[in-house]
């Protein structure tokens, strides 16, 4: 297994532990449970944010930047759900 290959592995391992820890903080009946998922999930984020940050300079987490026409379709789709 390559670098790019353990870094997608790695990045999709703190995807998950992101979700888990949210749905612990949602679920959480206690404040000092909320608390303690609400600092895992800020620290799973910084680290996924390194890692994509080391992905996309490496080439390996290339993006396309969404055309300006297609940003305005959906932002007008989304706010005339909300004034429904």
């Amino acid at each position: 297994m390559g670098d790019k290959e353990k870094m997608e592995d790695l990045l999709m391992s703190i995807k998950g532990v992101c979700d888990l820890y949210l749905h612990g903080a949602i679920e959480s009946n206690t404040s000092n449970v909320h608390c303690a998922f609400d600092e895992a999930l800020n620290e799973s984020l910084k680290m996924q944010s390194e890692i994509y940050q080391k992905m996309e300079q490496k080439g390996w987490y290339p993006t396309e930047k969404a055309e300006q026409k297609k940003i305005r379709q959906v932002k007008q789709k989304f706010e005339g759900r909300m004034n429904a």
